[in-house]
């Protein structure tokens, strides 16, 4: 492939709802520029961007992609982004490599959840875009219908660029709106017609629409707009040039990639109108040696800044992290910083990508897509810039994790598999965590949904040979008492030669630190003060296990009170053991109750649906603390938030958004206490 300078170069992030079609419109355009030799289909394998295996036998995108054609005498790189919830991260990561964003959309079901959100995705960072409206050929299909969504959605920036002409209720062609030609299609080729006289008003509607929009982008064109003079070709081209870049104009084609129809007028409104790396001038970096911020533009000759915002970990080929170049040259065999991580790094081999395909290249240059293999320290996020320098670009924000489960090896001695596998998919996926809980001595894995940790499974299983299975985290309960109970414990044994002996009374009662309150009141000497550290540390050893269902115990005090002792058969390990036979039979004596964890949910959700959430929190045996524009807060308990992440998408048809943080202990009602309790005792007796 050629080398382009950053202003013959265009990164455009594909995003949408998922099945809207964006793989398959990325296959029809790198068919339509030559790219391929194949026009690939999702359904049988063999798209360029859905290259993974998992992808493949699921039959749709679950990574980020990257995908370059040329066209027009510019480099068009395409990322392709998954559509789907539990893949967000994919998302985020094309967005950090994009310059612009287009967004499909099916012209048979129009706008849905996943569209709004990848809008408020580009609208939050300020990102120009543009809009495809696909599946025209459906019966169902409904052009003007979506467009109209489109507006009442997303405001009177969007404008329709193309228009599909519809002859005895098919698909036969388009207009150009801002050319004011017509084309048919015979497959990916097009051929010019004549405009139909009975699209002559909604052309003209549309076409004026634009220049009015095109008019708000200078002051000089505004002036002309109100004077009723034509605008000319050049400032026509350039109006809607900088009214895409500022977000004025958000431009609408259509087609149906299934015969290929409309994607050449797709990439020549890309080649010409989208804003280039070049375009969207300075950029702000920061120092990390001073702290201040540096001004870099998207040229070959500014210092290197590039940011990885793709990392493929492969078992076989090695760690492959694809960079976006904001500015500088990256050269392979050289040396260059990684601001992140405070290392040098060694670059040698530099690729092009177009999915899983690499071609060799010496150098990639500003504002251009590039990949590097074997990169020691880098990771996702991090910026690499020239030796010498210390420049940091923004961090990419994935969303926090929403399901956690608890990973299961199916093979003993797996476990250092599992955890090697585990950490090498993190590298290239950073929307899932894996935590260890010391408490249950669980692995637990964190991550968008279902799917996602259903996905990183298999991977497991087919990219690193071991298999595991998910199940319900345990829930860390905690014990303690309400009562008071003034208790002995005695241990006594003779077997020859010296004996054991310790004796303690003990009274046990509510305290108010979360672990043991330790403390005496022996008079006389009847325990010696040595053996009272072996006393607490008796207790503390208990803590760990409580005596309804073995979860851990707090809020306890504890008062030693009298005891005896014998001269010699006395020890630290003998009073040990005499405090644990005292705690065992006091807290049994003291009103034992069972503690559960209570969290903070903050849920966003349609007004039109918060009846349904609400209705939820109420079976789960929350507590709703405050409601208020499509906002609510609620106190509900760990237990009851099992999958809540699945189950609030089904509510809310994907549009619920929530965040869950641990905030007390209280007491369990007693039909949830008993219901522990059984089941710690069967897995107790199942564990003999």
């Amino acid at each position: 492939m050629n080398k382009y300078q950053a202003n013959n170069i265009r990164n455009i992030c594909l995003t949408g709802h998922g099945r809207a079609g964006k793989t398959t419109l990325c296959e029809g355009m790198l068919f339509c520029a030559g790219a391929t030799d194949r026009f690939g289909n999702v359904a049988d394998g063999t798209s360029v961007t859905d290259y993974d295996p998992e992808e493949v036998k699921r039959g749709f995108s679950i990574s980020t992609a990257v995908a370059p054609l040329e066209w027009n005498k510019t480099k068009i790189n395409l990322i392709d982004t998954p559509g789907y919830f539990d893949f967000v991260g994919g998302v985020a990561e094309g967005l950090r490599g994009c310059d612009s964003m287009l967004m499909v959309v099916s012209g048979r079901s129009g706008i849905a959840v996943g569209t709004e959100n990848v809008f408020g995705y580009a609208a939050a960072k300020k990102l120009p875009m543009m809009i495809f409206v696909n599946k025209l050929d459906d019966d169902r299909a409904n052009f003007s219908g979506v467009l109209s969504q489109l507006k009442d959605s997303f405001g009177t920036a969007v404008s329709a660029f193309v228009i599909p002409i519809i002859k005895n209720e098919k698909l036969a062609g388009f207009v150009d709106v801002i050319k004011q030609s017509a084309y048919e299609f015979d497959g990916f080729k097009a051929k010019s017609s004549s405009v139909p006289a009975d699209m002559a008003d909604a052309i003209a509607e549309a076409r004026d629409a634009l220049t009015e929009q095109i008019a708000e982008t200078s002051e000089e064109l505004m002036e002309k707009y109100f004077d009723g003079q034509s605008f000319t070709d050049e400032e026509f081209a350039a109006g809607i040039k900088a009214g895409i870049k500022d977000g004025v104009i958000i431009p609408v084609l259509c087609g149906e990639l299934g015969k290929g129809a409309g994607v050449s007028l797709l990439l020549d409104a890309i080649a010409e109108y989208m804003p280039s790396p070049a375009d969207i001038g300075a950029f702000e970096a920061t120092d990390k040696k001073t702290g201040g911020a540096v001004k870099l533009e998207a040229k070959d000759s500014e210092a290197l800044a590039a940011v990885v915002f793709k990392t493929v970990a492969d078992p076989y080929v090695g760690k492959l992290s694809v960079f976006r170049v904001l500015s500088g040259v990256m050269r392979s065999d050289t040396t260059v910083y990684n601001a992140n991580k405070e290392t040098n790094e060694k670059i040698g081999r530099l690729y092009f990508i177009k999915g899983k395909k690499q071609t060799e290249t010496d150098s990639v240059g500003a504002g251009d897509i590039g990949a590097v293999t074997k990169l020691a320290a880098t990771n996702t996020g991090d910026t690499l810039c020239d030796a010498g320098k210390n420049i940091a670009l923004g961090a990419i924000e994935y969303p926090a994790p929403v399901i956690s489960m608890a990973i299961l090896p199916m093979a003993k001695g797996d476990e250092e598999k599992i955890h090697a596998g585990l950490n090498k998919l993190t590298e290239e996926d950073p929307t899932f965590k894996v935590t260890n809980n010391a408490e249950t001595h669980q692995m637990l894995i964190e991550g968008q949904g279902e799917q996602h940790l259903d996905v990183i499974v298999s991977k497991l299983k087919t990219k690193y040979g071991v298999g595991v299975k998910l199940d319900a985290p345990i829930v860390p309960y905690r014990e303690t008492i309400k009562g008071k109970a003034k208790v002995e414990g005695k241990h006594k044994k003779q077997s020859g030669g010296h004996g054991q002996y310790g004796h303690v009374w003990i009274e046990f009662e509510p305290g108010t630190e979360d672990s043991l309150e330790f403390a005496e009141s022996v008079f006389g000497g009847s325990v010696p003060r040595n053996f009272f550290p072996a006393v607490e540390k008796g207790l503390r050893d208990c803590m760990a296990h409580g005596v309804l269902a073995g979860y851990p115990v707090v809020n306890l005090k504890a008062t030693l009170l009298d005891g005896s002792y014998h001269p010699v058969d006395s020890s630290e390990m003998a009073f040990k053991v005499a405090a644990s036979l005292a705690f065992k039979n006091g807290l049994a004596q003291a009103k034992p109750v069972l503690l559960e964890p209570i969290g903070r949910l903050h849920a966003k959700v349609p007004d039109s649906l918060m009846g349904d959430v609400i209705g939820d929190i109420n079976k789960r045996r929350g507590r709703i603390l405050g409601m208020g524009s499509g906002e609510v807060d609620a106190e509900v308990p760990v237990a009851e938030m099992f999958k809540y992440a699945t189950d609030l998408r089904s509510m809310t048809q994907g549009r619920g958004r929530f965040s869950f943080e641990f905030a007390r202990y209280e007491e369990a009602p007693a039909n949830v206490a008993q219901k522990v309790i059984e089941e710690s005792k069967a897995n107790a007796e199942a564990e003999k």
